[in-house]
């Protein structure tokens, strides 16, 4: 049978509350009592229970980490730290899916069922109303990889995509393309709209470069495949800037298959550095966007809402960098 809270306090000689409150964060209890405590739950081999701790605290320790594109490999890397980081500070990861969730008031509904004490919206697509409706019904959140702004409803971490966009289109400028294209995610999702902008923006300052634009139906492999295949049926810019690592390694292989050489025919840029753009066989020029930076500064706030729910929003914005490898010309 599994050892009871009650057989604990049988084999320290204590109290059953002195059991409780020895494994309660922050309760009221001397060193002495602890350690007696813990060395009877270590004999009996016991472990407290999480839920039934809930029911006393108030505090369930869930935090509900919410995402919606599942097929982009990034947020393998970006679930891997936020769960590590949220366990390491005795907070629960519960994962949610929002792929097809196109009601905000769903997602709440939801994640309240569960008693979450938080919630991270870890998206650069899903609309800011995600996050908002969160703060609206009192669930502390925080919105990674979100839009940056001055005056920000919910705590916002991530970059400035429209920087990012300037970067980019700086970059195939300082490289000699004459000719150059961006090459996005969906057009509905913010992330798409800053970069697009920030590309543009630059590009006005260079009025003897011709410019394209197109966008794929998501941030996917497949969907930057079929996009710069659609492409390849008509004639291509010199070089182009792709939403993110994923549509770049999409676009990378319809080129390939086109028997166009990388950065000889057809120049690539993205934007992540997600761990495959650094593969041998890939080496993608890219722009890194500091996800553990980003996940860290996103912990932290969660940690801080937690004790102060009413903490004033606030947006951390961290800076990107380039970073060279093979797909595009070397610069003159």
């Amino acid at each position: 049978m599994a050892v009871t809270l009650k057989d604990v306090a049988q084999r320290a000689g204590v109290s059953r509350s002195a059991v409780s409150r020895a494994f309660t964060d922050g309760a009221s209890v001397s060193e002495k009592m602890r350690k007696k405590v813990e060395k009877a739950a270590a004999e009996l081999g016991y472990s407290p229970n999480a839920l039934a701790s809930s029911l006393t605290t108030g505090r369930t320790k869930l935090i509900g980490l919410v995402s919606n594109n599942f097929h982009n490999p990034v947020f393998l890397e970006v679930f891997d730290l936020f769960t590590r980081g949220l366990q390491e500070k005795g907070l629960r990861p519960l994962l949610v899916n929002l792929t097809d969730e196109t009601d905000p008031e769903n997602s709440v509904r939801m994640l309240r069922q569960y008693s979450v004490d938080g919630v991270v919206v870890a998206s650069s697509t899903l609309s800011p109303g995600f996050a908002e409706a969160f703060r609206e019904a009192g669930v502390p959140v925080v919105h990674s990889f979100g839009r940056q702004t001055s005056t920000p409803g919910v705590h916002v971490v991530g970059i400035d995509n429209i920087e990012c966009g300037r970067m980019a289109a700086r970059e195939l400028v300082a490289r000699g393309y004459r000719s150059v294209a961006f090459l996005g995610g969906p057009k509905t999702a913010t992330s798409t709209q800053d970069r697009h902008e920030g590309f543009m923006a630059e590009l006005k300052k260079h009025p003897d470069i011709r410019v394209g634009q197109s966008f794929a139906s998501a941030y996917s492999f497949e969907a930057g495949r079929h996009e710069m295949q659609r492409l390849l049926q008509g004639e291509l810019a010199e070089g182009y800037f792709c939403g993110d690592d994923v549509l770049s390694i999409g676009v990378l292989s319809a080129l390939q298959d086109a028997g166009r050489k990388v950065p000889q025919d057809v120049g690539i840029i993205g934007l992540n550095d997600m761990e495959m753009a650094g593969w041998q066989n890939i080496n993608l020029t890219t722009i890194r966007q500091p996800i553990p930076e980003i996940i860290l500064a996103s912990l932290e706030l969660m940690e801080a809402m937690l004790s102060n729910p009413d903490r004033h929003p606030e947006a951390r914005i961290f800076p990107c960098t380039i970073v060279e490898r093979g797909t595009l010309r070397p610069r003159p």
